[in-house]
C-alpha cells in the first residue's frame, strides 16, 4: 500500500513532467525572436513580435513550418514595422489539438489573433498553406487587414476530385509519421532552388520532434492540414479580393504546380491565373529561387514587401 502511495505522489507527477518536456515546444531549437503565447478559442498560440511600427506585417508560414521561417524577413522589416508571426494550431510551439485543420479553421484563428493583440494596420502575409489560410481572411472579414501578399500561395492550383482522394489517402498520420530522415533532408531540398546552409536547422528539427511525445498530434494535423486545403478551396472566389495584393513565386518553384498531376503547367502559369482572377494584384517572380523563396531570397522578397506596403 505505501508503494502504491508512493508512486502516486511522486512518480506520476515526475512522469507528467517528463511528458510535458519532450513536446515540440521544447525540443525544437529556440527561434530567432523570443515566444510569445497567448490562448486563442482555447488553443495555447506561441507567436514573434518585433517592432514598434505604425503598421503591422502579420506573418502565416506554411504546411510543416513555423513562425521561425519569416526570422530573416522579420529581422530586416522590424526596422521599420510592426512584425508579427505566429505558429498556426498543430505546428511549432503551439498546440496540437483534434479539430480540422483547413484553410477556414484557419484563418478564424488568424482573426481572433488579430483582435485579441489588437493589431492595427494589418498587412496579411501568407506562405503557401498560410496563403491559402490568408486568402479565406481577405474573404471572410475583408476590413481586418489593409492589403495581402500572397507567397507562393497555396490553393491556386486546383485539382480533380481523383487527385484529391488519391493525395489524402496517401499522406495519412502513418505516412507522415514514418518519413526517414534521408527522405526529411530530400523533401526540403525540394523547396529551394539552391539551398541555404542555414536550412540544416530546420531539417535537424524535424528530425528531432520525432521523439516529441505530441509528434503523433502534429502528423495528424499535417494530414488534415493537406485534406484540408483539397476540400476547403480558394480559386473560385478569388474575385471577391478587394484588397492590394502582391503575389510572389519563385521562378524555380518545384512544388507549385504538382508536377505529378500536372506536367503541362509551370509556375508562370499559377501565378498569372492568380493575377487574372485577383482584380487588384501585383505578380512578381523571384529570380534563383524555390518555393521557400523569403528565406532563400530574402533580401529581394524583403524589398518587394517593403515597396509594396509604402506605395499607397
Amino acid at each position: 500500500m505505501k508503494k502504491n502511495i508512493f508512486f502516486f505522489i511522486f512518480i506520476l507527477p515526475l512522469m507528467a513532467c517528463s511528458q510535458t518536456s519532450n513536446t515540440m515546444k521544447n525540443i525544437v531549437s529556440d527561434y530567432e525572436f523570443t515566444s510569445h503565447y497567448i490562448t486563442v478559442d482555447s488553443i495555447d498560440i506561441s507567436y514573434v513580435k518585433e517592432g514598434n511600427g505604425s503598421k503591422t506585417l502579420l506573418f502565416v508560414h506554411g504546411l510543416s513550418s513555423n513562425a521561425d521561417a519569416w526570422s530573416k524577413n522579420i529581422k530586416y522589416l522590424k526596422k521599420k514595422y510592426t512584425c508579427v508571426a505566429l505558429d498556426l494550431p498543430g505546428f511549432g510551439k503551439s498546440a496540437k489539438p483534434n479539430v480540422a485543420y483547413t484553410p477556414t479553421f484557419f484563418s478564424e484563428i488568424i482573426i481572433t489573433f488579430i483582435k485579441q493583440l489588437k493589431l492595427k494596420n494589418v498587412i496579411l502575409v501568407g506562405h503557401s498553406m498560410g496563403g491559402q489560410a490568408s486568402i479565406k481572411v481577405a474573404i471572410n472579414q475583408p476590413n481586418i487587414i489593409g492589403k495581402l501578399i500572397l507567397v507562393a500561395p497555396a490553393g491556386i492550383e486546383t485539382f480533380s476530385k481523383e487527385h484529391g482522394t488519391f493525395m489524402k489517402a496517401t499522406f495519412t498520420p502513418e505516412f507522415v509519421a514514418g518519413t526517414t530522415n534521408e527522405q526529411i533532408k530530400n523533401n526540403y531540398a525540394l523547396n529551394f532552388y539552391k539551398q541555404p546552409k542555414a536550412v540544416d536547422k530546420m531539417i535537424a528539427d524535424r528530425i528531432a520532434i520525432k521523439k516529441a511525445s505530441d509528434f503523433d498530434a502534429h502528423c495528424k494535423a499535417i494530414s488534415k492540414s493537406i485534406a484540408g486545403m483539397l476540400d476547403d478551396p480558394v480559386s473560385d472566389d478569388l474575385e471577391k479580393i478587394q484588397h492590394k495584393t502582391l503575389v510572389l513565386y519563385g521562378e524555380n518553384d518545384m512544388l507549385i504546380p504538382n508536377r505529378y498531376f500536372h506536367p503541362e503547367l509551370n509556375v508562370v502559369k499559377i501565378g498569372e491565373s492568380a493575377k487574372e482572377k485577383i482584380k487588384h494584384s501585383t505578380l512578381v517572380f523571384v529570380e534563383e529561387s524555390g518555393h521557400f523563396l523569403q528565406f532563400e531570397q530574402a533580401d529581394r522578397v524583403n524589398n518587394l514587401i517593403e515597396d509594396f506596403v509604402e506605395n499607397d
